[in-house]
């Protein structure tokens, strides 16, 4: 871990927000009631049992590769948020499971998606990030498209020859932009039933007024198998134990609460603060002091602090390697990015802090349990009743699997899927 000093010595400070208001109150004081309880007690929320997961669901490449075919790209996945397109004429390039996207806001402010791929020679258009432009143009022969992905401009057209121009153009994906997310599907031709997709999640993820928020900054992380990775997110049962200069001096460990939306789900932990707070009456209380949520998007969009003035939001992403993940990590905002030095550095000190704990403790440690899942004799993972998150993702990803199979085979058994111990 960089700078770990610094890590141990400087926790970015909690900065509540007035965001919390009407029903949206109503939930935080009654998930902070849970937590008080849990901390007066020594408790946190359990599953029904322990639960089993197969060694080979994390190892085995045909697996894998179903995964990514069944569920990743077939599902509506979390790509941008709106304020990374904060103004018309914009874009945000990124490869997710080996497919380039480009997603752009164009001169009307609507949002399109497209991959990222010349329909000349099948180069690269954007490098991975984020610009402005009026016109997409591949450098290789300088072939341009409008935000839309429309064929615009041909370099030396009158000598290439004639051909039907709307038979070139980007290659466009489904997208709907909810509650500041925007939404992609990889498959082309698939639609997004985004109320269906969110159910019961979508007021908490509109109750977080993402699209008021800015972005300060995004970073792409390395890390070990995916499903490793998010583990990590939903428990926090390791704090203790694995952070216990950094996440443990403001979180007290293994006392949590959680909540289940459809695929999508909600880990809230204590925080040291509400041991402060035990008897107040219930009219004082301050949650976003007090209750440190991740606020889960399936398949892994990470919202941590979202009560808050500043949060951090990570994403995990398989590669095309079943050993490697890709985390885009970005720090938001609810205020203007400050203009001075001194507000600047703030939010440095916490862009680096979330990075050196994410990677430095988490990942780091996850590269050793990557390894250790592959000799393990009993060739099981076992997740505790106090672990009811962990449980919680990997029950859907089995099931998303399913789902996918049978939609696209008529039958799940005709293709290797997740090894299902308990259901």
């Amino acid at each position: 871990m960089s700078e770990t000093a610094q890590t141990e010595a400087v926790i970015p400070a909690y900065l509540p927000s007035d965001i919390l208001n009407g029903a949206a109150r109503d939930e935080a004081i009654s998930m902070m009631r849970r937590l008080v309880a849990h901390t007066k007690n020594k408790t946190t929320d359990q599953a029904e049992a322990p639960y089993l997961e197969p060694a080979a669901n994390y190892l085995d490449e045909e697996i894998f590769k179903n995964e990514i075919e069944l569920i990743f790209k077939r599902i509506p996945l979390p790509l941008a948020l709106s304020c990374e397109l904060p103004n018309k004429n914009s874009y945000k390039a990124i490869e997710v499971v080996g497919v380039p996207v480009v997603i752009t806001r164009d001169s009307k402010g609507e949002v399109h998606a497209m991959l990222n791929v010349c329909r000349h020679r099948g180069a690269l258009i954007c490098q991975a990030g984020h610009g402005e432009s009026r016109a997409l143009t591949c450098q290789y022969h300088a072939w341009s498209y409008g935000m839309d992905g429309e064929l615009k401009g041909i370099y030396g057209e009158s000598t290439f020859g004639d051909f039907d121009k709307s038979e070139r153009n980007l290659i466009t994906l489904p997208v709907v932009e909810k509650h500041g997310v925007v939404f992609v599907c990889l498959t082309p031709g698939l639609e997004i039933d985004i109320d269906s997709w969110l159910g019961d999640f979508a007021p908490v993820l509109e109750s977080l007024k993402l699209a008021e928020c800015h972005l300060f900054s995004s970073r792409m992380m390395p890390g070990p198998n995916w499903k490793v990775a998010i583990e990590g997110y939903l428990e926090g049962y390791h704090f203790a134990s694995l952070h216990a200069n950094t996440v443990f001096k403001t979180n007290l460990s293994n006392t949590a609460i959680f909540d289940g939306f459809g695929p999508h789900e909600r880990v809230s932990f204590a925080l040291r603060e509400i041991e402060n707070h035990l008897d107040d009456p219930e009219d004082t209380w301050d949650p976003t002091a007090n209750v440190g949520t991740i606020n889960w998007l399936f398949p892994g969009f990470s919202i941590a602090g979202g009560w808050r003035q500043r949060m951090a939001i990570g994403f995990p992403l398989p590669t095309t390697n079943v050993n490697e993940s890709m985390t885009e990590q970005r720090i938001l905002v609810r205020t203007p990015i400050p203009e001075d030095e001194a507000g600047r550095h703030e939010l440095e000190v916490m862009r680096d802090w979330f990075y050196d704990v994410t990677y430095g403790e988490d990942y780091i440690t996850g590269y050793g349990v990557q390894k250790g899942v592959a000799v393990t004799t009993d060739k099981t993972q076992i997740f505790g009743r106090n672990e009811p998150g962990v449980q919680y993702v990997h029950r859907t990803i089995n099931r998303l699997a399913k789902e996918g199979a049978e939609a696209v085979y008529g039958d799940a058994s005709k293709v290797k899927l997740p090894v299902v111990l308990q259901d």
